[in-house]
């Protein structure tokens, strides 16, 4: 699976959660979109949202088990949830483990 594919599925996930936001609320959903820290318009709770589904989505659709959230993410300096891209390279380092 290449990056451009991932990209797409998480963009993907993260408009379908924009649409749910209020017009005032509303994000732009890019590469660059903060998922998690200084910037992010992106609550706790969305952002958990976000990592469940892509779980789901990558397993169910895609064949690739991953886990988002484990050890190895949490002790990471740069955080793989800072934007769509640290996510998306963190999607990809983990499928092309296995």
């Amino acid at each position: 699976m290449t990056k451009q594919e991932i990209t797409a599925i998480v963009i993907n996930q993260v408009e379908q959660l924009n649409d749910t936001f209020p017009d005032a609320q509303k994000i732009t959903v890019n590469e660059n979109t903060v998922l998690f820290g200084n910037g992010s318009s992106i609550d706790s709770l969305s952002l958990v949202s976000i990592i469940v589904d892509l779980e789901m989505l990558f397993s169910t659709e895609h064949g690739h088990d991953i886990s988002l959230t484990d050890d190895r993410a949490m002790a990471r300096e740069k955080s793989p949830f800072t934007n769509i891209t640290t996510l998306v390279d963190y999607i990809f380092e983990l499928i092309n483990e296995k």
